[in-house]
C-alpha cells in the first residue's frame, strides 16, 4: 500500500499561505506572499530534496494544482516535456535544481482533489472526486503520494485516517493571519515526532507520525479549593 506524506512551510503563527512569492496566493487579501525566501538555507534545500528523492506521485488541492501548473512546467523559459533534455549550461545550481524539479513534477502522476471541473491540461493529471476514490488510489500499487502545500486537504485526510506522515518546516516569522494547515474540521490527534533539525536560519524541520487519540489528564494535582469549585460553578452557569 502507498503512503500519503505531506510537507508544509509554516510561520510561527501557523500560516502556510503563499510562502514562495508575492503573487503566489493573494486570496483573502493576503499581502505577505514570499515570506519564506529570506530564511531559505542549505538545510531547507536538503530537506526538500530528501522529501522528493524517491519515486512519487503528487496529491494536490485544486488551487495548489493551479499554482504548480502555471509555474513548474515553465521553469527555464519553456514548457517541459516528458523526456525533454534541458541545456543547463551556464545556469546556476539553484536554477538547474528548479528545472529538474519541473521535469520531475511533469513526469509524475498528479492527483487533484476537486469537486469542480478544473483545467487539468498538465501532463499526467487526474481528478479525484472523493476520499473514497483517494483511498482506492492509496491502496493500489505505485509510489507514495506526496503533498506540498494544499492547506485544504489536511482536515479531511486526518479525519479519514489517510495521512501517514507530516513534515512541518517552521520558520522564525510571525505573518499575522492567512491560511493555516489545521483549519476548521481538523480532528484532535496525538502526534509522535520521528525526526527533527534546526537550520542555520532558525527554521525547525520536524517530521511526525500519528500516535492515536488525545489522552486528557491533569498537568499537576487537581484542585478542589472552594475558589476552584466556585470557578467551576461559574463556568457551568456561563458566568466565567
Amino acid at each position: 500500500m502507498r503512503k500519503i506524506r505531506g510537507s508544509v512551510f509554516v510561520s510561527l503563527d501557523g500560516v502556510m499561505q503563499a510562502p514562495g512569492g508575492p503573487t503566489e496566493d493573494p486570496s483573502g487579501g493576503f499581502a505577505l506572499g514570499g515570506w519564506l525566501p529570506q530564511f531559505f538555507d542549505e538545510d531547507i534545500g536538503a530537506a526538500i530534496d530528501g522529501f522528493f528523492r524517491k519515486p512519487y506521485d503528487l496529491l494536490l488541492g485544486r488551487r495548489t494544482y493551479d499554482i504548480f501548473a502555471a509555474y513548474w512546467p515553465y521553469v527555464g523559459g519553456e514548457a517541459t516535456g516528458i523526456g525533454e533534455i534541458f541545456d543547463k549550461t551556464g545556469k546556476d545550481e539553484g536554477e538547474a535544481a528548479a528545472i529538474q524539479m519541473g521535469e520531475d513534477f511533469t513526469r509524475a502522476n498528479k492527483f487533484v482533489l476537486t469537486r469542480g471541473n478544473p483545467d487539468l491540461g498538465w501532463s499526467n493529471s487526474h481528478a479525484v472526486r472523493s476520499m473514497d476514490e483517494l483511498r482506492a488510489i492509496k491502496e493500489s500499487d505505485g509510489p507514495d503520494l506526496l503533498i506540498q502545500g494544499s492547506s485544504t486537504l489536511y482536515p479531511a485526510l486526518i479525519r479519514d485516517g489517510l495521512l501517514d506522515e507530516l513534515t512541518i518546516m517552521t520558520f522564525p516569522a510571525v505573518v499575522g493571519g492567512g491560511k493555516t494547515i489545521f483549519g476548521e474540521g481538523t480532528p484532535a490527534k496525538a502526534m509522535k515526532m520521528t525526526n527533527h533539525k534546526v537550520t542555520s536560519t532558525g527554521a525547525v524541520i520536524a517530521t511526525y507520525e500519528f500516535a492515536g487519540e488525545i489522552e486528557q489528564g491533569w498537568a499537576g494535582p487537581q484542585s478542589n479549593s472552594a475558589r476552584e469549585l466556585e470557578r467551576q460553578k461559574a463556568i457551568e452557569e456561563n458566568r466565567w
